[in-house]
């Protein structure tokens, strides 16, 4: 499977709420790195996951995902 990057607009008010993403996307399988920022409100991920199932990764922490893109 080849590898993907992902970019995601996540509503995210304060640290705990990174933290949130983070956790869910340290436990997931098919990601090789990610980079999550509060400021921006974008997480970064790349790796070989498929975008709907990195999508509901992410929802699964209750915070609110605007918008998700593949860049390629």
């Amino acid at each position: 499977m080849s590898e993907h990057s992902y970019q995601f607009d996540v509503k995210m008010t304060c640290t705990g709420c990174s933290g949130a993403v983070e956790r869910v996307l340290k436990k997931s399988e098919g990601i090789s790195s990610y980079e999550i920022s509060l400021e921006k409100q974008e997480v970064l991920v790349k790796g070989t996951i498929p975008y709907d199932d990195l999508l509901a990764t992410i929802k699964k922490t209750g915070k609110e995902v605007r918008s998700g893109k593949t860049l390629e």
